[in-house]
């Protein structure tokens, strides 16, 4: 769990504030902007004006106490002449924005052709409304900053990209019927978060299923898990819970859990009745 940033006056000029948090990468990606910045002789005030950030802004991305966004990067790297040094640094800005336990899972994410997942606990993060992952964030214990939670949440949001990727990659979900009757955040929320399901589930690369409460058998007691095909044939399964994560890469085990998700996806509704399921539960909310 990141630790809560510090705030930044706006009005600091170039002291150097303490840092607080932050992963390596964006430490020394902090430290390269501002070597650049004070090449090309700028205050940050004067840099910010012609980037378009504030300065307590600036002064965090030096900072590595936030992360700047790929067009940040892009700009800082033309206005201060850089010569594509911060630039090639943006895929591994960008992975810094995600918690430290889910770091590799992203960047196997980002390339896998497959993914299939199994959600127990809530929709999974790629299938959610921006107002269904601020209420998931804003239940963690201890409680997540600010700061914190805008960033997971643009997080979240960025790994949706891969809806647009071509060519598409092939999704499956199965979500256990107790995750979509939870009301997280509230009625609206809910209903906005169900209607998503019916948009993207009509995708011709995603399937999304429902695991009814009322199975006897269900393979998934073991709890979630996501499986990870990449292009040259790889099988990686990843477990989370509690701010910890594990990468299976094994092939046996791997197998074992593809087995099992297959297994789970026969014992739940199949896509269509699952579509008809979720659109009958819209009309109860």
């Amino acid at each position: 769990m990141a630790e809560p940033a510090e705030r930044v006056d706006e009005t600091s000029g170039d002291g150097d504030e303490p840092e607080a948090g932050g992963s390596g990468v964006l430490r020394v990606f902090g430290r390269q902007l501002k070597r650049f910045r004070l090449r090309a002789g700028l205050e940050r005030p004067e840099f910010g004006s012609l980037t378009g950030y504030s300065v307590s802004t600036i002064a965090a991305y030096e900072q590595g106490r936030r992360v700047p966004p790929p067009r940040f990067i892009d700009q800082a790297d033309e206005v201060l002449d850089a010569g594509g040094v911060l630039q090639e640094m943006k895929e591994e800005v960008a992975r810094a924005q995600y918690p430290a336990f889910f770091r590799d899972a992203a960047r196997l994410e980002a390339e896998a052709v497959e993914l299939w997942v199994y959600a127990t606990q809530a929709v999974p993060g790629l299938l959610q409304t921006e107002e269904y992952m601020r209420a998931v964030f804003g239940m963690w214990r201890p409680l997540l900053d600010e700061e914190t939670v805008e960033q997971r949440v643009a997080a979240r949001l960025a790994r949706q990209h891969v809806f647009e990727r071509r060519p598409a990659p092939l999704l499956s979900f199965v979500i256990d019927e107790a995750v979509v009757r939870r009301p997280l955040g509230g009625r609206s929320v809910i209903r906005g978060q169900l209607e998503q399901l019916m948009l993207v589930g009509a995708f011709r690369n995603v399937e999304i299923q429902i695991m009814p409460l009322d199975r006897e058998d269900n393979a998934g007691v073991d709890g979630p898990f996501t499986l990870l095909y990449r292009a040259g044939g790889d099988q990686v399964a990843y477990l989370e819970a509690q701010g910890r994560s594990t990468m299976v890469s094994d092939r046996r085990e791997v197998q074992g859990i593809a087995s099992r998700y297959g297994i789970i996806r026969a014992q739940a509704l199949d896509p269509r009745e699952s579509s008809a399921f979720v659109e009958k539960l819209l009309g109860e909310v």
